[in-house]
């Protein structure tokens, strides 16, 4: 049976921790304290935190799951994503990638199965490495950037110390809808999420 492999997108070095861009990498920071593990490096270009994640209905432990952050910069995150995939033999449909997301308002999450990258050049490139646009995709957003600030920009910048305690939430709360993905289905997880009062 394939693990899941659950990507979260970045830029590496700590330069880039605190960005917008990169909140896939705390989102999976989340995960990975949950699973009381440590990333180590992989030589798919990436660190890598493999266990199990969660509870399956009924008790029994959640499936396995392998965490990624790939360590290339988020423009060309294919090459590290397509070798894990070969790597674990990993069925697209088990790949779940954490992203921001422009076009959605900051602390809203969406989950979703294939579909378009809406400029993300971070799925663009994974698309392109696997050959395919059906995996699953949580979107973290971010908002628009202000006035006339350009979105490149504006998605290297670090969140600002007003929005970090609904970022904590944030985080939290994606963290739950990944392990909802993997435990009780992406139609669940879509529906508990996105009916969420």
């Amino acid at each position: 049976m394939s693990p899941w492999l659950v990507v979260g997108l970045g830029n590496p070095g700590p330069q880039y921790a605190g960005n917008r861009h990169n909140v896939g990498h705390m989102v999976l920071d989340v995960l990975a304290a949950r699973m009381s593990g440590s990333f180590t490096s992989h030589k798919a270009r990436a660190a890598v935190l493999d266990g199990r994640l969660g509870m399956l209905p009924g008790g029994a432990p959640g499936p396995r799951v392998i965490l990624a952050k790939p360590a290339s910069f988020m423009n060309v995150s294919g090459g590290p994503v397509g070798a894990l995939v070969k790597f674990y033999d990993v069925d697209p449909a088990n790949l779940l990638v954490v992203h921001d997301e422009l076009d959605l308002p900051p602390d809203t999450l969406r989950l979703k199965l294939g579909g378009g990258e809406g400029g993300h050049n971070g799925l663009r490139s994974i698309s392109q490495a696997l050959g395919t646009r059906n995996y699953v995709r949580l979107r973290v957003g971010i908002g628009r950037p202000p006035g006339r600030m350009d979105a490149a920009d504006y998605v290297l910048r670090d969140f600002a110390s007003a929005e970090r305690a609904d970022l904590a939430v944030t985080l939290e709360e994606a963290a739950d809808a990944v392990e909802e993905v993997v435990t009780l289905g992406l139609e669940k997880a879509q529906l508990r999420l996105h009916t969420a009062v």
